[in-house]
């Protein structure tokens, strides 16, 4: 395989992490917005961050059954640094379970619906929801910060036998579930890297959907009471 696959493979890896600094941004600020009363739908929150969770749990799972394993056995100097990595995820992982109750308790609420359930809704996305959202936040952007360098400087030393067992480790790409939220954090506030290579990853029945997707990005946004995007908060 030639040098230009090795630069695919980090595309690849910045699109994925790019999609989930971006995701984990739009959960924080939309969470900011229902803790100050703006009329953000409950319900597109808590499937939101259902699939912000969902999502870097997966990334980060196949990282750690098939990524860090082969990286470790090639570059045994590195093995202390890809541990701290592995370490780092299960530190996410903890304050992903507790964004998970803090919707899951969000979503109880909703369902019971009348203004005192309301009022309890606005209260806990402020006192938790808004809390965990911004340290997810923080945890992910700090921990992509520290291990895209390294595994920058890593996949140049991959023999190329072994290329593809990396590569496995790093675009897991399920598109089956909300796609449009994977789409629309593809092109906003800008277009990633690698994007055309990326969308080709797609299924084609996605693809051809591409602008009804793009749409229903935009009403989630609009849901969300998010009228502008920023990568970091």
């Amino acid at each position: 395989m030639l040098r230009t696959e090795r630069s695919r493979m980090y595309e690849e890896l910045l699109a994925e992490h790019t999609i989930m600094r971006r995701g984990a941004a739009l959960v924080a600020v939309s969470f900011a917005n229902l803790a100050d009363g703006q009329p953000v739908d409950v319900r597109t929150l808590v499937s939101t961050s259902r699939w912000l969770i969902d999502y870097v749990r997966s990334h980060h799972g196949s990282e750690d059954e098939q990524l860090w394993p082969v990286l470790s056995d090639l570059f045994s100097p590195a093995v202390a640094e890809l541990d701290r990595m592995v370490a780092e995820h299960q530190a996410l992982d903890a304050e992903l379970h507790t964004l998970a109750r803090v919707v899951d308790a969000i979503a109880a609420r909703e369902i019971a619906g009348g203004r005192a359930e309301v009022l309890v809704v606005v209260s806990e996305a402020a006192m938790s929801g808004l809390p965990s959202a911004q340290r997810v936040h923080d945890i992910l952007t700090r921990h992509f910060d520290e291990e895209e360098p390294v595994l920058l400087e890593l996949f140049a030393q991959v023999p190329d036998a072994d290329l593809a067992r990396v590569r496995n480790g790093i675009f897991h790409g399920d598109f089956r579930v909300s796609p449009h939220l994977v789409l629309g954090l593809m092109e906003d506030p800008d277009r990633i890297p690698g994007y055309a290579a990326v969308l080709r990853a797609f299924p084609a029945s996605v693809r051809w959907l591409r602008p009804v997707l793009l749409a229903r990005y935009r009403s989630t946004k609009k849901a969300l009471a998010v009228t502008t995007f920023l990568d970091r908060i």
